[in-house]
């Protein structure tokens, strides 16, 4: 399949958040909220314009990822500066076509090319690792409650990127939104049907997985 990946314009933009919405539709919560999410990041300080990519086959946008950038803080309440991605979103009848894949793949090039430190996330260990993601433990890196969690993965950019670096992770704060935001926000989207799914189980059992 031939895939261009471009940068995300400002035109492209509900294409994207109709995109995201429906490519975790019941996936992880009843409903969805990467969209939201989405949206808000845009709006951050911490949006990094030049990593905010799109995915297109025969002119329709299929898949994007975004970044944004987030910190390490250490013991001395010293940050850290490093960057994260999230979502991945592929819309539902291109998933399991290698997009994903070359969104992440190209995305990492860039971001390591442009000098930054390292890309820090919450995703299935087994599926990152392919890409060189390890467990935050490895680097001594938790999140803010002070938790290992498995999910929190990290992939060093450059070679000892993180050496003498460790502490808690933290992230934008549009990750944390308004519930009654986030309503009035649906409200401008065609209704869709909320599920519980197995898929939902799944992720939360990871989410509850320490090291």
């Amino acid at each position: 399949m031939e895939i261009q990946i471009k940068n995300e314009t400002e035109k492209d933009y509900r294409e994207v958040e109709e995109l995201t919405r429906e490519a975790f539709w019941n996936l992880y919560v009843p409903g969805a909220d990467e969209h939201f999410i989405v949206h808000n990041l845009r709006k951050s300080k911490n949006f990094i314009k030049h990593l905010d990519l799109v995915a297109v086959h025969q002119d329709k946008i299929v898949g994007s990822i975004i970044y944004t950038l987030s910190y390490i803080e250490d013991e001395f309440n010293q940050k850290h500066e490093v960057i994260t991605f999230g979502p991945v979103s592929i819309l539902p009848e291109f998933q399991n076509k290698g997009i994903g894949r070359k969104l992440i793949e190209y995305s990492i090039k860039k971001a390591r090319d442009l000098s930054y430190k390292a890309i820090i996330i919450y995703g299935y260990p087994d599926y990152y690792s392919k890409y060189g993601f390890k467990s935050g433990k490895n680097y001594n890196i938790c999140t803010p409650e002070g938790t290992y969690m498995k999910a929190l993965q990290v992939l060093e950019l450059q070679e000892n990127a993180l050496k003498g670096i460790h502490g808690k992770f933290f992230q934008d704060n549009a990750f944390h939104y308004d519930e009654s935001e986030k309503e009035k926000f649906d409200k401008t989207f065609s209704e869709k049907e909320k599920l519980i799914t197995e898929s939902q189980k799944k992720f939360e059992e990871m989410l509850n997985m320490f090291e």
